[in-house]
């Protein structure tokens, strides 16, 4: 469906109409961002019934899907940023300075400017509605690039976006590799990614070189650690549940369990247990089972699975033409095998067999830091040990893959995970700036500042012990490096002492023969 791509001479016209609307002050209002925001919501709450159709012809979700994984969080983060954006953009006082309280400090969150926001194809709803409603709140322009992979909910959203929203202001760029390009080349005030690491580096190179700053949430490999001690079949069934939703493609999903050896059988057995209650008449003929979102991700699926070393106890079957990856078990994974080698983003779930919890900590920190971390265990101690030794950008208990629904929860990453955030009050400060005022009367010069203008005077200390406090206690056995400035100066007289004898020593005696 490439001919409803964004032509490449318009993408630039974009830009500038983006521009001029956002310095002609469009959006500064609080009233108008609120207005809008409240568009957004309702620009989903008028067409559910379209806009799940569309999901379904992108990625063949079923509906409750949709409603959980899209509508939900979108409206979430609506009502967040609509009740919010007042006290987010009210000046904020620093904390009271004697020496500077007549100056009236204050901090003021102001908008970048016109952002780009790149949703990726999951969930492309709330990847790109959830940053917009952040984008507006702030007070900036936005232009929008969701992927190219979902062309009937791209095609609504095209239809519909002017129809709720300031058509100078918000826009939404379609196509591939040559209109990303192209976007790319332009200088943005912030730019939004979520999605893949591939893609993540190519947008982090191209901001450098306009020196404009980045939030990447960029996913990985979640892992699952499983204490013995657990609800097996709760843990099974949540587990199964974050793992095959939206056909596992989902930046939170769980993507392997970690799990003692002495228990290894126990949690098999009761993850085929609930597989089998999940899709009784198989998952191919099940409306509760998505599809891969295109024929090129559902072979690259293929291809790990075709290698991997495990045992598949269930699913294991794949149509590309159709698009379906079946919901797949492999047990008995090694960490080398070729569903590890990247973020599978699909139905399968791996089942790493380890002697303890300690190893499994180990082969968690041998990997890069995941976007969340899984622990299913009801002793704290267990948690907090697995939690502590560990890095990650959500930490959950007991729970999986809700977390960005959770009202005031940021979402984002650490390390190759990523880095910034999305949602909520946090994704609105990536689309702010602090700046920072005073204004200072004349007279501070004649009782504080006077000091600083030429000539100076040696009673300059005095004014400075006002200015600035003075330092925390000394930390206990800590002493004045006194010795080591000794030790410093008698090695360097040494040496310098040194080099006269060598530069002036005396010749040394001639033997005759």
């Amino acid at each position: 469906m490439t001919d409803q791509y964004t032509p490449l001479d318009k993408i630039a016209q974009i830009h500038e109409t983006a521009h001029r609307a956002f310095y002609a002050d469009k959006a500064k209002s609080v009233a108008f961002r609120k207005e809008q925001i409240a568009q957004i919501g309702y620009l989903i709450k008028d067409n559910e019934e379209r806009l799940k159709e569309a999901l379904k012809l992108d990625l063949g979700r079923p509906h409750l899907e949709t409603e959980l994984y899209e509508f939900g969080p979108v409206f979430k983060e609506v009502r967040l940023a609509y009740d919010n954006v007042e006290r987010w953009t009210q000046p904020q006082s620093v904390d009271f300075n004697i020496s500077y309280w007549a100056m009236g400090p204050k901090l003021q969150a102001e908008p970048k400017g016109v952002v780009l926001i790149v949703s990726a194809y999951n969930l492309p709803l709330f990847l790109t509605l959830s940053p917009l409603a952040s984008a507006i709140a702030a007070g900036c322009a936005a232009v929008m690039k969701p992927s190219e992979a979902n062309p009937h909910i791209n095609k609504l959203l095209a239809e519909l976006l002017p129809q709720y929203l300031d058509s100078d202001l918000y826009h939404l760029v379609q196509g591939g590799v040559p209109e990303m390009t192209k976007v790319l080349e332009l200088k943005w005030s912030h730019i939004m990614y979520i999605g893949g690491q591939h893609v993540g580096r190519i947008i982090a190179l191209a901001a450098a070189k306009h020196l404009t700053p980045v939030t990447l949430e960029l996913g990985g490999q979640n892992p699952v650690v499983v204490d013995p001690k657990v609800d097996v079949n709760m843990t099974a069934r949540r587990v199964l549940w974050g793992r095959f939703g939206n056909a596992g493609q989902v930046c939170t999903a769980p993507e392997y369990i970690l799990v003692p050896r002495d228990f290894q059988e126990t949690l098999v057995a009761a993850l085929k247990a609930t597989y089998d209650s999940f899709y009784p008449d198989g998952a191919e003929n099940s409306d509760s089972f998505s599809r891969i979102v295109n024929e090129q991700h559902t072979t690259r699926i293929k291809g790990l699975l075709d290698h991997t070393k495990g045992e598949i106890i269930r699913g294991g079957q794949v149509d590309i033409a159709s698009r379906y990856v079946a919901p797949t078990i492999v047990n008995n994974v090694l960490p080398d095998d070729s569903l590890m080698s990247e973020e599978i983003f699909g139905p399968i779930l791996m089942i790493v067999p380890v002697n303890d919890v300690d190893q499994a900590i180990s082969f968690i920190r041998a990997r890069d830091h995941p976007l969340c971390l899984y622990v299913f265990s009801p002793d704290k101690k267990f948690q907090e040990k697995v939690f502590s030794n560990t890095k990650s950008g959500a930490a959950l208990a007991n729970e999986v893959v809700i977390s960005p629904a959770v009202p005031g929860f940021p979402v984002g990453g650490v390390g190759a995970s990523g880095y910034g955030y999305y949602a909520g009050k946090h994704a609105f400060e990536q689309f702010t700036h602090w700046r920072v005022s005073l204004d200072s009367p004349s007279w501070v010069d004649t009782y504080v500042f006077g000091f600083r203008f030429p000539p100076y005077k040696d009673t300059y200390k005095k004014y400075l012990g006002y200015l600035y406090p003075s330092l925390p206690p000394r930390p206990k056995g800590r002493t004045a490096a006194k010795s080591r400035w000794a030790f410093w100066l008698v090695f360097a007289l040494i040496g310098a002492a040194s080099g006269l004898l060598t530069k002036y020593r005396l010749p040394k005696p001639q033997l005759k023969a």
